[in-house]
């Protein structure tokens, strides 16, 4: 049997489709390939005329010539992925109007582009149907959850810990169509909370039984618009384990609650070392929460990350 050759191409990745999922005001790009990647297991590059190409639904960049998984985040790779199209999510709340400590079924209701029809046949991403985070308007709150199927929707029940405006970004893959990550705002009455004021804070975390350091490459902070590499290392760096199937999950959101992305590890083998790739598509400074698993037990930390605006082009 022939081995499997990857190809690592740049994919624009629309909101909503992708690697790193996102609802934003601007296109996600995702990482380019690098020399070293792109020469991984490649030989010579498949004929597009007669050879059938299998390509990751979570991360388009890798591809390969024969059915198999993703090296990367170890889903099973599929014949092509159609054209990304955005669906819908009413999400309703009962309570229409809560408050703050009292329960709140959330009903996730999704339906298609093309003829508003309900989807009811949904892919596994990472060990479940739908991924939902839940994000103060302050970004003091953040809740990773996962509402189950139940009746033709996804349902969960919430408590929203103080008054004011919650985004909440749903993520989930219809069967035959791409990855989707799209926002709704919601509101819990008793007044609402200030925007935040954020610094820049690359200072190491603790988390629940390991200390979790980042990283940005570059002197300077990062560029609206062009890659940036976030490393991190956790210590201690025994016992850790993959949560939802991936070594980490992490979640960026703008202070204005605009631009929300969703990504995985770029670089990940089990070592406490581990490096993330993304695109922040407007200069605003995001607070980034990461989650690993060490000894069976989730480590959830944020770190705030100032992006700067990318220098005017030489043509203007």
């Amino acid at each position: 049997m022939r081995r499997a050759r990857l190809l690592i191409a740049l994919l624009v990745v629309a909101a909503g489709a992708g690697c790193k999922r996102g609802a934003s005001s601007a296109p996600v790009l995702s990482a380019p390939a690098t020399p070293a990647q792109a020469s991984i297991g490649k030989t010579a590059g498949p004929d597009p005329s007669r050879d059938l190409v299998y390509v990751c639904p979570m991360d388009p960049d890798m591809r390969s010539d024969q059915p198999g998984t993703c090296p990367r985040c170890g889903m099973t790779l599929v014949a092509g992925i159609p054209d990304p199209r955005e669906f819908h999510i009413d999400l309703t709340m009962s309570p229409k109007v809560p408050k703050p400590d009292e329960p709140v079924q959330l009903t996730f209701a999704v339906f298609d582009p093309w003829k508003h029809l309900p989807v009811t046949k949904f892919s596994f991403v990472h060990e479940k149907l739908l991924h939902a985070f839940i994000v103060s308007r302050d970004l003091q709150v953040f809740v990773h959850e996962h509402p189950v199927w139940d009746g033709g929707v996804f349902r969960y029940t919430a408590r929203f810990p103080k008054p004011g405006m919650y985004r909440i970004a749903s993520d989930f893959y219809p069967e035959a169509a791409t990855p989707q990550m799209l926002t709704q705002t919601v509101f819990v009455a008793g007044g609402d909370t200030p925007e935040p004021s954020l610094i820049r804070d690359y200072s190491a975390k603790d988390g629940s039984n390991l200390t979790v350091a980042m990283t940005t490459t570059g002197a300077a902070d990062p560029i609206a618009g062009a890659t940036t590499q976030i490393r991190f290392t956790l210590n201690p760096g025994e016992g850790l384990e993959k949560y939802l199937g991936a070594w980490g999950h992490m979640l960026a959101a703008s202070d204005d609650l605009i631009d929300m992305i969703h990504t995985h590890p770029f670089i990940a083998d089990g070592r406490p070392e581990m490096q993330f790739n993304i695109v922040f598509p407007r200069a605003r400074t995001y607070r980034v929460w990461v989650q690993f698993q060490r000894l069976g037990i989730v480590n959830t930390v944020h770190f705030d990350i100032p992006v700067g605006a990318a220098p005017p082009s030489s043509a203007n």
